[in-house]
């Protein structure tokens, strides 16, 4: 009747984040009341937000010392007071890292039985989504462009250019290391890959798209969008999906350079977006994302760590690019 927590013991001071700012306690399993759900952790999501909560207020509130450390996962309903859930139903929730929560059950949905269910953690969740509506809802890409993305070897990424890839596009992805871009030409069917931490970083992308970009996907901000900002072609679209390059340790000495300047005189459109924004079309993207796997055009690259204890860490190589595709925890 206990329950395993990894709390945030303080919060980083302008550090990197390392596993002494966690600190696993245990509590009491908690009681459903009336209109609650009693949940068991599965799985939980590791994503670059987590440490961005740790910064500050985003669309969602900051976290702070002492609170069991925020994450969203996938979770079994134990116990539900609620009529549209019941005992064996996943959901997706914001339970936190812990192995039991309990939530208002108003807030929560039942989820298809997909196989395998880390799925619904990866193309079919958050990350899937976020990649199907940044690129196509804000990129707007048409046959024949070119797509880059920033961190294209995470979760999110490798998903943006295979999708860019269906719809015809010419695809070139920005990772850390030739491991990776290989992987990205090799197995999802880029075009081509850069290295972003090469010395030869910006003459590799400039080579890589000779007449420009057409549509840049970012989820890294600072000199990597820096450098897409000056190859975008007129009228070109960025998608701000996150600024990963921003998140850990010490503030950049410096924002992107060329920003309102190039902004301005190539008449680009920048959106920013979270996944929210566009749950009305949410059984749409599901629809395409799983006829898509089916038929192999998409491919899914998960990547699976054991343990509750395992979380900090986790979180901090996801950070230092640790990881291929979907890095989750099976608690």
């Amino acid at each position: 009747m206990t329950n395993r927590q990894i709390v945030l013991d303080r919060l980083p001071q302008g550090d990197k984040l390392a596993p002494d700012h966690f600190a696993l306690k245990v509590a009491d399993r908690p009681v459903a009341g009336d209109g609650e759900v009693l949940l068991k952790t599965r799985y939980i999501s590791l994503d670059a937000a987590n440490r961005a909560w740790m910064q500050g207020a985003t669309y969602r509130s900051a976290l702070n010392s002492g609170q069991v450390m925020a994450g969203g996962g996938l979770s079994e309903v134990l116990v539900s007071h609620v009529p549209h859930l019941k005992a064996g139903d996943l959901v997706f929730a914001d339970a936190g890292w812990q192995e039991y929560a309990v939530m208002p059950g108003k807030n929560l949905s039942a989820l298809p039985p997909l196989k395998p269910e880390t799925h619904l953690l990866s193309v079919y969740g958050i990350a899937g989504l976020t990649a199907y509506f940044g690129l196509l809802e804000c990129g707007q890409p048409k046959a024949g462009e070119t797509v880059v993305v920033s961190a294209a070897a995470g979760s999110v990424g490798s998903i943006v250019g295979q999708i860019a890839r269906i719809k015809g596009c010419r695809v070139v992805g920005i990772a850390g290391g030739e491991e990776k871009g290989r992987w990205l030409t090799e197995e999802l069917g880029f075009d081509a890959a850069v290295d972003y931490k090469s010395p030869e970083f910006k003459r590799q992308l400039r080579a890589a798209v000779p007449d420009g970009i057409d549509v840049y996907f970012d989820n890294t901000g600072g000199d990597v969008f820096e450098a897409c900002l000056f190859a975008m072609k007129n009228f070109g679209r960025i998608a701000c999906c996150g600024a990963l390059s921003q998140y850990d340790g010490a503030p950049p000495p410096h924002g992107p350079r060329g920003i309102p300047g190039l902004i301005v005189t190539k008449r680009l459109n920048l959106r920013g977006f979270v996944v929210m924004d566009f749950d009305d079309k949410r059984e749409a993207a599901l629809a395409d994302l799983q006829a898509w796997v089916a038929d192999g055009r998409l491919k899914v690259q998960e990547d699976i760590l054991e343990g509750l204890e395992s979380l900090p860490g986790a979180l901090i190589g996801l950070l230092a690019g640790e990881n291929r595709g979907k890095r989750m925890v099976r608690v």
